[in-house]
């Protein structure tokens, strides 16, 4: 009796680990696409927000990731991708602009 009740609790905690594995490769998967689409983005703030938010889709969709939301603030690129991974749907906001860019504070994505 004992070996079947280890078994199922065995079974329980390799459950949670996989179900936990899964939310955090699918958070890594959303930040990846992000930061990819941001990048996308803040090279080309200056063709305007449609044009760079455009691409910013185009590299999200290449990373199997939906963009949520794009805007630009001048010369600063905001996004916000989503992932769908299972019942996990993580979205990450990222920012990417020029070098010493006062909107960007240090350390920030």
């Amino acid at each position: 009796m004992w070996v079947a009740v280890a078994a199922c609790a065995l079974c329980v905690v390799f459950g949670a680990v996989l179900a936990l594995g899964q939310a955090v490769a699918a958070r890594h998967r959303a930040g990846g696409a992000a930061d990819l689409a941001v990048l996308a983005a803040a090279d080309r703030a200056l063709w305007g927000e449609a044009e760079a938010c455009a691409v910013a889709a185009r590299v999200a969709a290449a990373q199997r990731a939906e963009l949520v939301r794009c805007a630009l603030r001048g010369e600063i690129a905001e996004v916000t991708a989503r992932v769908a991974a299972g019942p996990y749907r993580p979205e990450v906001r990222s920012r990417a602009g020029p070098p010493g860019s006062p909107a960007l504070p240090a350390g920030s994505r």
